[in-house]
Formats: C-alpha cells, sequence, structure tokens
C-alpha cells in the first residue's frame, strides 16, 4: 500500500509541475508597475510591440504617439506594449517609463521569442502582431498615430 501511495504521490508532483510550467511560459511576466500581465489578457489582440530606450530621441518623441494610439484602440482588441531596449527591469523600469510618461503597458521580460522577432540595432522600432499571434509589419524609426492606424486598417483588412 506505501508503495502505491508513493507513486500516486509522485505523480500528483509531476502533473502539478507541469501544470505550473504551463501557466508560467504563457505569462508575459510583470510590468513597468510590477503587476503580473497574462497570456489571457493578451492573447487574442492585435499587439503593436515597441521597443524603446532612454537614450533614443526619437522615441521620446514617438511615446506620445503611442499613448493616442492605445488611447483610440480601447474597446478594439488591439493593444500597444512597449519593452525598453536595455532591459531595465523593477524600480528602473518603472522610473524611465515614468520620465517618458508612457501610459500603455510596458513589459519587464522582452516577448520576442514567443512572437519570433528580430532583435533589432536601430531604434525605434515597431511590431505588429496579429490575433493570431503572427507578425505582420516591422516598422522602423518613429511612428505617428495616424501611419499606425493606417498599418493596422490596412493589415486587418487583409
Amino acid at each position: 500500500m506505501g508503495l502505491g501511495l508513493r507513486k500516486v504521490g509522485k505523480a500528483v508532483l509531476v502533473i502539478c509541475a507541469g501544470l505550473l510550467l504551463t501557466a508560467c511560459a504563457e505569462d508575459f511576466g510583470p510590468d513597468q508597475h510590477g503587476r503580473k500581465v497574462t497570456a489571457d489578457s493578451l492573447d487574442g489582440q492585435w499587439l503593436i510591440i515597441n521597443y524603446w530606450a532612454e537614450w533614443c530621441a526619437p522615441c521620446r518623441t514617438e511615446i506620445p504617439e503611442l499613448n493616442a494610439l492605445e488611447e483610440t484602440l480601447k474597446n478594439q482588441s488591439a493593444r500597444v506594449i512597449g519593452v525598453n531596449f536595455d532591459a531595465l527591469q523593477g524600480d528602473d523600469l518603472k522610473r524611465a517609463a515614468d520620465s517618458f510618461d508612457i501610459r500603455f503597458t510596458v513589459l519587464a521580460q522582452d516577448p520576442a521569442e514567443r512572437y519570433d522577432l528580430p532583435r533589432s540595432e536601430a531604434l525605434p522600432v515597431t511590431y505588429i502582431i496579429d490575433d493570431k499571434g503572427k507578425v505582420r509589419e516591422q516598422l522602423m524609426g518613429e511612428q505617428t498615430l495616424e501611419g499606425l492606424q493606417a498599418k493596422i486598417k490596412a493589415l486587418k483588412g487583409a
């Protein structure tokens, strides 16, 4: 009987570990405020993923355009997501995002591997990901609200 319970206990541990690992793999990690960003909150939506850095002057002028885009995308199954190019974490990420007045979610963990995004050496760079998780566009350089809206509309219609 003891051996049977040990086997059941091992099986339960293996199943629980598998479920925990699966849940973690789907997670996007924390945002600039330390809040967990779940897969459920982003999957199935169009994502505009923007890479920025404090030393990037065009990034600084682009952020208000992205803030405005995030506002216009509410209730449209689309989100603007920021990623700090220099991989800032915790308080450093919050301070940098606040200094840029970023009003959209900034991920502390780079989602590049999840979406198979190439590492760009030039900033800013913006990727448009469709609601199925496929990269539809890579946009180099500073973007505008109108330009991004037009690009998203064209891609959704394609």
